[in-house]
């Protein structure tokens, strides 16, 4: 009876290992399907974080089932061996289960170390093609993408190069939120009236999901983009397009833009009033008083924060320095 109950656990541990194994394959999880360097390389991080603590989790679980059935209640194992002597400490025991933990955190320790400041998002990508700047702002349920060198910009669709580095310039003119491409990289947070940076780089043709990974209200579930690697040569054929056909993101385009919807379908635009993005940032921090105090807002309209006239031609052109508000000295 006893060797009946240990081949159904033997059974029933198989089935369930196969099982998962067969849903891993068939399902698709975009962190563990790298499509970009930083991407690979965090996998690495995760990988080897999970074996560590594998070491420790698999066999506390194959003990805990393991006891619980030597020293069930009607086993004879319970009645004529576990008669434990509570004053007997044993070492081994003891250096066991102090060491292996302690071990694996000072691993642990370093790794993370190491993997913080190599995966460092401000660090720019070292490769021979020049990177493409993108801005990035979060909006009330949607995504800006204003490519400045271009002149276009986009919502709810990043077009970027294979093999390209891409450098972020983000904030948000919305509550704050998070930039997440689950296949290219980590996520990072944005914040209204501050800028951050982030490098990305895709290494295969593709689409990609890209999504708000903060709650940010009702029309949260809405706020998701694609991001597509497309080859240079189709990249340049899409700015190309969008600068032929698009109609001009203004500050009241803008403006217009910025009211709060969700589940946006793509739109394109071009030109872009030069330092949209800087203009931003600047309005949260000192809304009304750029350029004068003038309103670049026509009458009857309104946005979360109202943006103001262009900013002073000094100004314009280059996002503020990471981690700076518009008008401040220090970090």
């Amino acid at each position: 009876m006893k060797r009946i109950y240990v081949f159904l656990s033997l059974v029933l541990m198989l089935v369930a290992a196969v099982v998962t194994v067969l849903y891993l394959r068939a399902s698709s999880i975009p962190i563990l399907e790298p499509a970009g360097p930083i991407a690979l390389a965090e996998r690495r991080v995760i990988l080897i974080t999970l074996a560590l603590c594998s070491t420790v989790v698999i066999p506390v679980f194959f003990l805990l089932f393991f006891f619980a059935w030597k020293y069930r209640a009607d086993g004879p194992e319970a009645h004529l061996k576990h008669d434990p002597d509570w004053d007997d400490d044993s070492m081994a025991a003891e250096f066991a289960w102090w060491l292996v933990p302690s071990a694996i955190i000072v691993a642990l320790g370093i790794l993370m170390w190491q993997s913080t400041h190599a995966l460092d998002p401000f660090a720019p990508i070292v490769s021979a093609t020049p990177p493409i700047t993108v801005d990035v702002v979060a909006l009330d349920w949607k995504w800006l993408f204003i490519y400045p060198a271009q002149g276009v910009a986009s919502v709810n669709l990043l077009e970027i190069p294979e093999n390209t580095p891409i450098h972020f310039y983000l904030t948000a003119d919305a509550p704050m939120n998070s930039f997440w491409i689950p296949s290219l990289g980590g996520q990072i947070m944005v914040m209204p009236g501050m800028s951050t940076q982030l490098n990305l780089m895709a290494s295969r043709l593709g689409d990609f999901n890209g999504y708000s990974a903060n709650i940010s209200g009702k029309g949260f579930s809405g706020m998701a983009f694609t991001a597509r690697s497309v080859s240079p040569g189709d990249f340049a054929a899409w700015v190309a397009s969008v600068q032929a056909s698009s109609t001009p993101l203004t500050l009241v385009a803008y403006a217009a833009l910025a009211q709060p919807s969700s589940y946006v379908p793509i739109a394109q635009y071009a030109p872009v009033d030069s330092g949209l993005y800087t203009t931003v940032i600047d309005n949260i921090m000192l809304p009304h008083t750029m350029a004068g105090g003038v309103n670049a807002l026509p009458p009857g309209t309104s946005a979360p924060y109202p943006v103001s006239a262009p900013l002073p031609a000094a100004m314009t052109g280059t996002p503020p320095p990471v981690g700076m508000h518009i008008g401040t000295t220090t970090p």
